[in-house]
């Protein structure tokens, strides 16, 4: 049984424990970045392609179906051979394909270019936390994880700004946005072919070969497959939640049909990069709370305090108050989301943590990835404001019952001893 750690002075991290963290947070960054250019150009791809905004929404499912997928394949990989080789190919992957949207002659084409994506983007997220959260000192992972996550948001803003600055500004189309996120995907190859492996992966496989233990009775133990279930629920309400009050909300700002916000596209995609600050300051802010508070209490307190603010979000008029609202939303929602890199990885076995956070945080997202065509569909019949309110206040409930029930392993000392490689992590309640 692993044990918890007692309080120590802070320590510095190394030089490669900064750059392990400082790749997977890029990582995260960029894919998220890649992710989020389709927020903000699908309706210039309907406009070339000839359809409807709510067909071109299924663009963002068709990456997210995708996702588990990557999750499963990157993980098991990592998890067999080491951290470091998968995530170096995992980025070229991405990198590539992302470059490749630029230049699709079709819809058609641009849909599988986009779920090809979502392999690599699945990916990403499970083997950079699992490497991050490895290596980094275990009374700081609050902190690094509520930072790590961030880089979704981080790539989010990096998405508005680049959107602003070559479609508004510079006047170029929709397929420049594609074509100059391989520049930065190509430096995140370059710093993280300079990490080391991690050092709890190498020990854990020397005492599996040492006890004669094999992942498949790790994946066949009871209390693994009941976890493994209960984390797929909880990411499938979070990812909602994420989802829920991101993807379609420039659209609503921009928009003058379906009572949408009818603000210019400078002035939405200004109020973007203003909630992704909230949500950058939440994630770290409350990652490192969870560090005191602890995880579960930390998520519910941001979700609880989520649910006064949906009004403010979704039913303001003004520009101003529209800054406000989606800046505490994001502020809540990316608080809770800034404990899950810790929180994912510690409830996971040494042995599988390669694959178990990712592959459970991205079946979640499988389960969420219709989020986008249904608030579009609900926004067409009884407009933005209702269908951002009757998918966000469930999901939020959601959020706070799961977590309740749930356990937490805040503090366990990855590698430390045969526990975890049997799967008998503890989490307490």
């Amino acid at each position: 049984m692993a044990t918890a750690v007692p309080k120590s002075p802070r320590q510095r991290l190394t030089a490669d424990q900064r750059n392990s963290f400082f790749a997977a947070q890029l990582g995260w960054t960029m894919d998220a970045f890649d992710y989020f250019l389709v927020v903000f150009v699908y309706a210039d791809i309907a406009k070339s392609f000839h359809i409807s905004t709510a067909e071109v929404a299924f663009l963002t499912t068709a990456t997210l179906i995708m996702r588990p997928v990557g999750a499963l394949i990157f993980g098991a990989w990592a998890d067999r051979i080491g951290r470091r080789i998968p995530l170096m190919v995992n980025v070229a992957m991405y990198s590539v394909i992302g470059f490749l949207c630029a230049f699709s002659p079709n819809f058609t084409v641009l849909i599988v270019l986009r779920m090809l994506y979502g392999i690599g983007m699945g990916g990403e997220w499970g083997l950079g936390a699992a490497l991050a959260m490895e290596k980094i000192p275990v009374e700081r992972r609050g902190f690094f994880s509520g930072l790590l996550q961030e880089g979704y948001s981080f790539g989010y803003l990096l998405a508005s700004l680049a959107s602003l600055l070559v479609m508004n500004w510079a006047g170029l189309s929709w397929r420049w946005m594609f074509g100059l996120s391989i520049i930065p995907a190509l430096i995140i190859l370059i710093i993280r072919s300079r990490t080391k492996e991690s050092e709890v992966w190498q020990e854990t496989q020397k005492r599996m070969q040492v006890t004669q233990t094999r992942v498949r009775d790790i994946l066949r133990n009871p209390a693994i497959i009941r976890r493994f279930v209960y984390l797929i629920l909880l990411m499938t309400a979070f990812n909602w939640m994420s989802h829920g009050t991101q993807d379609v909300y420039p659209t609503f700002l921009s928009a003058h049909a379906h009572h949408g916000a009818a603000l210019s596209s400078v002035a939405a995609k200004w109020i973007a990069v203003v909630y992704n600050i909230g949500a950058i300051i939440g994630g770290i802010i409350f990652g490192s709370l969870s560090e005191r508070f602890g995880r579960r209490y930390t998520i519910i307190f941001c979700s609880v305090i989520g649910l006064p603010i949906v009004p403010l979000f979704a039913y303001s008029r003004t520009a101003g108050m529209l800054v406000l609202g989606s800046f505490l939303m994001q502020l809540m929602v990316q608080g809770a989301w800034g404990v899950i890199p810790a929180h994912l990885t510690e409830m996971s076995p040494d042995a599988i943590r390669g694959f178990y956070p990712g592959v459970t945080y991205q079946l979640g997202n499988l389960l969420a990835a219709l989020n986008l065509p249904i608030q579009e569909r609900l926004a067409e019949s009884h407009g933005y404001p209702f269908a951002l309110a009757v998918t966000i206040i469930p999901v939020f409930i959601a959020v706070i019952i799961l977590t309740a029930i749930g356990k937490e392993a805040k503090g366990i000392r990855f590698g430390a001893d045969p526990g975890p490689v049997s799967g008998e992590a503890p989490a307490t309640a």
